[in-house]
């Protein structure tokens, strides 16, 4: 894969396989590790500590600002790297009464404190947003560390924290028969005030290699990773200032994840007894079902129509289709397992928030883990 190319992984192999006799936790399918509560030491309540960061996207957010002065773009890291951890924790059941601490590391040479003063004000931003739609998020400060023998321009991560009754945790059993609900990752929702392109936060250093000019390795070598084979950098066309369908291609590239807390909020308050399992299409795109499931065969053949961001990134250099789906959500980043009843009243409570949603394919009987996924663009397995 062109992806493991450029020193990374959809997969996260060697991950798995260095946690693998790690303990799971109190539900070992569930989306993220649940502990015990350790707070009160209550049985009926559990924990959940979940930590994330927006990963390559700060390198990209660094050459926007350095090519067009625009300090913004770096308040959308933070909502990267927030939503990362907060969309995790819905797929578990937390949707609200949320710790946070935040590490800011940067290179200070290269990342001067208007920077830092933008991830901070972006945090408070993010959180406000959420209270005003009734999501409770607390922010108990963090750390920033100036350390640039070890970063080459910024990291930008939190941790989260969520204690909930054990009542609440949504386990995956994922069953045949099942019905599969996609949520849109892109588009304008009622909260907020822009086009999201759907990029998300997962997959970054593909979409920066395949989509940008070699005219970045030339002005700005911090902002890759130099071992590296050249082959692989650099090596689209765009500057992100070009236009591509409407939009800069930075802005296609920088749109903050989506978070889908307040929608998944209203979802599971209603339907939390009807749902099977909630996954989020981040690292493994939509492959990422199959760490979730066993003796199924997911069927996914009627997927929500690609949107530009990933049709830039993919005729660039005519990427492989498959490489595509196993390392970006492709335009749908949170998914449903329930009955075809709750998926249409899902459906209409989803499109409520702007947020289009469809039944994307279906659930059958299988051995071992198994995923087909029948798109325009050809029938993939995986």
């Amino acid at each position: 894969m062109n992806y493991e190319k450029r020193g990374v992984s959809a997969t996260k192999e060697e991950v798995r396989a260095a946690i693998l006799k790690l303990d799971k936790g109190l539900f070992h399918d569930a989306f993220c590790k649940i502990l015990p509560d350790y707070v009160s030491n209550d049985e009926k309540y559990v924990n959940i500590m979940h930590t994330d960061t927006a990963g390559t996207k700060t390198s990209i957010a660094y050459l926007y600002w350095k090519e067009t002065g625009d300090i913004n773009a770096w308040k959308g890291i933070v909502q990267d790297a927030l939503v990362m951890n907060l969309d995790d924790m819905a797929c578990s059941g937390v949707t609200n009464d949320i710790i946070l601490s935040s590490n800011i590391a940067r290179n200070k040479g290269l990342v001067p404190g208007e920077v830092v003063k933008a991830l901070i004000e972006g945090t408070v931003e993010f959180i406000e947003k959420m209270e005003s739609l009734g999501i409770h998020i607390r922010h108990s400060g963090g750390e920033t560390a100036d350390v640039g023998d070890i970063v080459r321009t910024a990291d930008v991560g939190f941790t989260a924290f969520a204690r909930m009754p054990k009542e609440k945790v949504m386990d995956i059993k994922i069953q045949p028969g099942d019905v599969i609900v996609a949520l849109a990752s892109y588009g304008q929702s009622v909260y907020e005030t822009a086009y999201n392109s759907g990029i998300a936060s997962n997959g970054l250093t593909f979409a920066k290699h395949e989509t940008l000019s070699y005219y970045y390795s030339e002005n700005y070598p911090e902002s890759f990773d130099p071992n590296i084979d050249s082959e692989y950098v650099y090596t689209g066309t765009q500057r992100l200032t070009d236009e591509f369908e409407g939009h800069t291609v930075g802005e296609l590239l920088l749109s903050p994840t989506r978070t889908f807390v307040p929608v998944l909020n209203a979802i599971l308050s209603k339907y939390r007894n009807e749902i099977h399992g909630i996954i989020h299409n981040t690292g493994g795109g939509l492959s990422k079902v199959l760490h979730y499931i066993h003796n199924l065969h997911i069927i996914k053949d009627n997927l929500i129509e690609i949107p530009p961001v990933f049709r830039l990134i993919q005729n660039q250099n005519n990427a492989d289709w498959k490489e595509m789906y196993q390392v970006f959500n492709m335009g749908q980043r949170i998914e449903i397992y329930t009955n075809a009843t709750t998926a249409k009243e899902i459906i209409a409570l989803s499109e409520s928030f702007h947020i289009h949603a469809q039944v994307i394919g279906h659930v059958e009987e299988g051995t071992g883990r198994k995923l087909t996924l029948k798109t325009p663009n050809g029938e993939f397995e995986y």
